[in-house]
């Protein structure tokens, strides 16, 4: 049974805040140059301090428990609200920021992270940007890998990846709701089309992002992923899915939301169907943000209200 006693420090904080990145004691321990038995010691020390158990331990190293979870929520508030304060009363210098976002394969997205890191206060910070599949959204975010992840749902997939959320202890926050674009090459015959149909597609080759194992059609990152083409090509990142449609005429489906700074050969054209892509964010539904990560998601908004996109909340 775990023992109750008094008081928590602000080093078992951070310590406990690495062990829960990290997944690791051990790894933790290396990070904050404290010996693995003192670093394991104050972990105990810490779960009969709050009478709970925090840490579910095993030979591949740590995953939270549920309480656990909600306690990391409270620890990453405390240790940043302490670090403001030392800023602004103490004199320190900005505590090093850090954030991990994981995403679909959304420009928006990467803008928002970049004005976010021009913005960043402090000329030491860690963050981690990941543009990756869909189920590895969910998991970089269930198992605190990065803080919050950025997906989009729509009727079709609306219902499989609301389960899973929920059965992740996740919760889905809509940012916007966007018509669906098609993505082509600028020298593209479909470029200064004012729309799209799906006639207009059935000769090009179609752009998808691979979902690895998990390539249900429920976690493809394109609306229509149920439609066949008689041309489809997967792959990995947003880097080949523009070379391909500048090289061999493809498309893609998406918001339509494309920075001309970042990917300035691509154009957006409406794509004329009866559809809708809501785009969120997804978070613990324990764990309340740090100030890094709504800063990020201001930056989001900011990016997509640039466009004209209404934005929701």
């Amino acid at each position: 049974m775990v023992r109750r006693t008094s008081g928590i420090t602000l080093q078992q904080l951070q310590s406990f805040i690495e062990v829960a990145a990290e997944g690791s004691i051990t790894a933790a321990a290396d990070l904050l140059f404290i010996a693995q038995p003192t670093m394991s010691a104050a972990m105990k020390d810490l779960e009969n301090r709050v009478g709970r158990a925090l840490l579910l331990r095993s030979a591949r190293g740590v995953t939270l428990t549920a309480e656990g979870v909600e306690f990391l929520g409270y620890a990453r508030q405390v240790v940043e609200q302490v670090a403001l304060l030392e800023q602004r009363y103490l004199g320190r210098p900005p505590s090093r920021r850090l954030l991990g976002v994981s995403t679909q394969h959304y420009s928006f997205a990467v803008d928002a992270f970049v004005r976010m890191v021009k913005g960043t206060e402090t000329a030491d910070y860690e963050f981690s940007l990941r543009e990756t599949r869909t189920w590895d959204i969910i998991e970089d975010v269930r198992t605190l890998r990065s803080e919050l992840g950025i997906l989009y749902r729509n009727d079709f997939n609306r219902n499989v990846i609301d389960k899973l959320l929920r059965d992740s202890g996740l919760a889905f926050h809509p940012l916007f709701v966007a018509e669906p674009h098609i993505f082509v090459s600028r020298r593209n015959a479909l470029a200064s089309r004012k729309r799209a149909t799906l006639d207009d597609l059935a000769g090009l080759p179609r752009l998808t992002f691979d979902q690895g194992a998990n390539n249900s059609f429920y976690f493809a990152e394109e609306i229509l992923s149920t439609l066949s083409s008689r041309q489809e090509i997967r792959v990995s990142d947003r880097a080949t899915i523009f070379n391909l449609m500048i090289g061999l005429d493809g498309y893609t489906i998406s918001t339509g939301i494309i920075s001309d700074d970042l990917d300035p050969e691509i154009v957006a054209v409406p794509l004329d169907v009866d559809e809708r892509i809501e785009i969120g964010w997804i978070g613990h539904a324990a764990i309340p943000l740090t100030e890094q990560a709504q800063r990020y998601l201001d930056e989001v908004r900011a990016v997509v209200a640039g466009f004209g996109v209404a934005l929701i909340g």
